[in-house]
């Protein structure tokens, strides 16, 4: 697998962070989360006057073999459908990067289609779509480790275009499936509690899904995969999903903020965080949503979500749609005047 450097936050400059936006006009405390987020961007930044520079959302798509065995609602070509949607500019991820300013990357990473060029979605694709994990893997390992090298190119790429804040959507027909086994696998959580309606499956629809997914997992000792978590991602994901792991651990690398989506975005920072800790230092959790599992993975994760808007759509639209809170937290620290300067009696300790 290629190797990544990421380094624990440098906490040096903690103190002088704190002491700068405790003596903030107002009182200690007094704008809460918006406080805690400034403390985490202006670490990341290592400086106390962090900036937040042309977002990006880069959106992967994959197919996935287990949709034959009915375990969503979403038929396969649902994938190069909304790709084409997100291409044209008429989808739900579109109107949230029109109004705060994101740019939308659209990735082919296994989609079993061949989009036109002047789409402008970016060819990456391993394969047209993955195999049926429930007779074999997914995919080869070899395959995942060159998935997450072209996630990480992807993301050097925004880096290289100014970008310093980033999230990640996906779309792909059957990938909460492989979610919630990604999320059983490294969280050793039961499988019951991962699995969920993903695209709307009725509560019969969500007992066959179980169902399958349990047959599925039987296939490889757990232990084992929880020890070698290239071969988990090889077993169970997505390639679109795989990309996302190698996304998360380059925009780690380059100590950039990544804003958190939902379920399937946190069940691929789980599965990074299996390689390197540490990149969830580097994470702002966008929402908490609906999806089945999806609290308990962010409860795994010790993350605090920012909004709970009750939504599961995907596509980054959560992570996006929370963007002005961090916006917020980045104006508090830069743009409030301190005590001294703003001539206020300071009236704490």
């Amino acid at each position: 697998m290629k190797e990544f450097n990421i380094k624990p936050l440098d906490k040096s400059i903690k103190s002088a962070v704190c002491d700068k936006i405790d003596n903030l006009t107002k009182p200690k405390g007094s704008l809460g989360f918006l406080e805690d987020l400034a403390l985490q961007i202006s670490l990341i930044q290592h400086t106390s006057s962090p900036c937040l520079s042309k977002p990006h959302n880069i959106l992967f798509g994959g197919d996935h073999g287990i949709v034959a065995e009915g375990v969503t609602l979403s038929p396969r070509e649902v994938t190069r459908q909304q790709m084409v949607h997100f291409a044209i500019g008429t989808s739900g991820i579109n109107f949230l990067c029109n109004q705060h300013g994101f740019k939308l990357v659209l990735v082919d990473a296994g989609v079993d289609y061949d989009f036109p060029n002047e789409l402008g979605i970016i060819d990456k694709k391993i394969a047209k779509g993955t195999r049926n994990y429930l007779y074999e893997d997914a995919m080869s390992s070899e395959e995942a480790n060159l998935a997450i090298e072209r996630g990480a190119e992807i993301v050097r790429e925004a880096f290289a275009n100014g970008c310093n804040i980033i999230s990640f959507g996906e779309m792909g027909s059957g990938n909460t499936s492989s979610s919630s086994l990604w999320m059983s696998i490294f969280g050793a959580i039961p499988l019951e509690e991962c699995v969920g309606a993903g695209a709307g499956l009725s509560s019969e629809g969500v007992s066959h899904k179980l169902k399958i997914l349990k047959k599925s997992l039987k296939r490889h000792d757990i232990n084992h995969l929880r020890n070698n978590p290239v071969e988990a991602l090889a077993a169970y994901g997505g390639y679109e999903m795989v990309m996302a792991v190698g996304a998360m651990l380059q925009a780690a690398e380059l100590q950039m903020t990544i804003l958190l989506d939902g379920f399937i975005m946190s069940a691929c920072l789980l599965a990074a965080s299996q390689f390197y800790p540490e990149v969830k230092e580097y994470v702002v959790y966008g929402h908490v949503g609906d999806e089945n599992g999806h609290r308990k993975l962010i409860e795994i994760l010790r993350g605090r979500p920012i909004l709970n808007l009750s939504m599961r759509l995907g596509e980054g639209t959560g992570a996006v749609c929370s963007y002005p809170i961090v916006e917020s937290a980045v104006r508090m620290i830069n743009e409030m005047d301190n005590f001294t300067d703003g001539k206020v009696t300071k009236y704490f300790a």
